[in-house]
């Protein structure tokens, strides 16, 4: 039985998500100069299953968790979320943290495009507006970047395609992830995820892994152990209220992201930045009220369709 709908509890869960994965971040950004990105993709995802473990054994969801009818399907899902995690964390060893975050909210805009390209939705002039709206944002995060000369530069452009890629990624992501969730439980496709991209994240082995220093690989596991906690808060919150309500409250990650950028990595954002970014929300924030209200208007056809008495 589901529980009873609680928008107050689920914002809540929801901006304690947000608050952890940043947390999560910034710890990864703090080992990222000693550790390759494949290396923290591993810790983010392994030390995350204990914790997602102990979640679906407590709530008796564990025998659902482990059961699959699409095992092809988790494993396009993990391969692509695993080249999108693993950009990422490259994009914060060669980026600001608010800089990262901002580009990362292209992931959502891009979602509209491949669903309508790869699932056959509807998408009309009103989204494909927002959307439009939103990649301007974009361009304009990534202007000081793709117009700059010199090594220093160089390296921070390059950071600039990284993580816009890396965004590119996490779309294709959640399409895989709305095909799957039309035959697997939300249970099945946290706790594989975890295990798939743990196991990917091995095959970078090759590739230079190092043996972390005591204070980055504390920093690793408590970002593997906070990214489990994250997740079970996410997938929590949509337990307790519409995704129109709660989604809007991602865009809180700038403000925690500003912070902490600025008090423990001495990153002071320009108003460039800050301006993509403001167009880059607004078209996100939307987006989603254009689906809370075609949510409505479904729910309205429905109910007209349903026969009385």
């Amino acid at each position: 039985m589901p529980p009873a709908a609680s928008p107050i509890q689920g914002i809540t869960l929801k901006i304690l998500s947000v608050i952890v994965f940043i947390g999560m971040v910034s710890l990864i950004k703090a080992a990222s100069d000693e550790v390759p990105p494949g290396e923290a993709v591993f810790f983010r995802s392994f030390f995350a299953l204990p914790v997602i473990f102990a979640w679906l054994w407590w709530r008796r969801e564990l025998a659902s968790g482990l059961r699959v009818a699409e095992p092809f399907g988790h494993v396009w899902r993990g391969f692509v979320g695993t080249v999108s995690m693993g950009l990422s964390f490259a994009g914060l060893a060669l980026l600001p943290l608010p800089e990262v975050t901002a580009i990362s909210y292209a992931a959502p805009l891009l979602t509209v495009i491949f669903a309508a390209m790869f699932l056959g939705e509807e998408v009309r002039a009103f989204r494909l507006s927002a959307v439009a709206l939103g990649l301007v944002g974009v361009l304009i995060v990534l202007s000081p970047r793709l117009t700059a000369v010199g090594d220093m530069n160089a390296s921070e452009t390059l950071g600039a395609v990284v993580v816009l890629t890396s965004a590119t990624f996490a779309a294709l992501a959640q399409v895989l992830v709305r095909r799957l969730v039309k035959m697997e439980r939300t249970s099945a496709i946290v706790f594989w995820f975890s295990v798939t991209s743990s196991i990917l994240a091995l095959t970078t082995i090759p590739f230079g892994w190092v043996v972390p220093s005591p204070r980055a690989a504390a920093f690793l596991v408590t970002a593997g152990l906070l990214g489990g906690v994250g997740q079970i808060l996410l997938t929590s919150s949509y337990r307790h209220a519409d995704a129109s309500v709660i989604a809007p409250f991602e865009y809180a990650s700038m403000i925690f992201a500003l912070a902490i950028g600025y008090f423990l990595f001495g990153e002071v954002p320009t108003l460039v930045m800050l301006g993509g970014a403001a167009l880059i929300i607004l078209a996100g924030v939307l987006i989603i009220w254009r689906e809370r209200q075609l949510g409505i208007e479904r729910a309205k056809q429905r109910k007209a369709m349903t026969p009385q008495g």
